[in-house]
């Protein structure tokens, strides 16, 4: 299987890494979940006057804007409870950007708790990105999913099913 690490799996490394597995190996989580509803709803319905969902290679970005000539991308998340993964998430984007000589900054958005918060990629979180990498790559070679790790997100995991059933 080739390991083709995406935001999405950045993302659920800080959740679940069982998640990171299963989403690797195309196993789809319950999409009637309803914070994946709301994830959807939030992306449609959210910062209208914005470029949403745009897709750059292989990397697909929540808003885009233009301020003062500089690239402005954001991660939109319902809630800052998610706040380390949505940073990992939007930091993997601005390291493709910049592998690709496109120089942008970056913006955290949690609309329901009216929170923006600017994200700048600096050399410790470059580290911290290339290991993330580095253990996803590991973790799609795994046959089987790792044990499912009970923690604070299982109880609205969309992938629930697939742990506790």
């Amino acid at each position: 299987m080739e390991e083709r690490i995406t935001g999405t799996l950045i993302w659920y490394y800080y959740i679940c890494q069982r998640e990171v597995w299963l989403m690797g190996h195309q196993i789809v989580p319950d999409q009637e979940n309803d914070n994946i509803i709301i994830g959807r709803n939030l992306a449609q319905y959210c910062y209208e006057r914005e470029h949403k969902e745009v897709v750059l290679g292989d990397i697909k970005i929540d808003t885009l804007k233009m301020i003062d000539g500089c690239m402005c991308i954001s991660e939109v998340k319902k809630s800052s409870r998610y706040r380390i993964s949505a940073m990992m998430q939007l930091l993997y984007y601005l390291k493709k950007l910049e592998e690709h000589g496109i120089e942008a900054r970056g913006e955290l958005r949690f609309p329901k708790e009216k929170i923006r918060e600017e994200i700048t990629l600096d050399s410790a979180l470059r580290i911290e990105l290339q290991k993330t990498e580095n253990d996803i790559a590991h973790i799609l070679q795994l046959v089987v999913p790792p044990l499912p790790n009970k923690n604070k997100f299982c109880r609205s995991c969309a992938y629930a099913e697939f742990c506790w059933c």
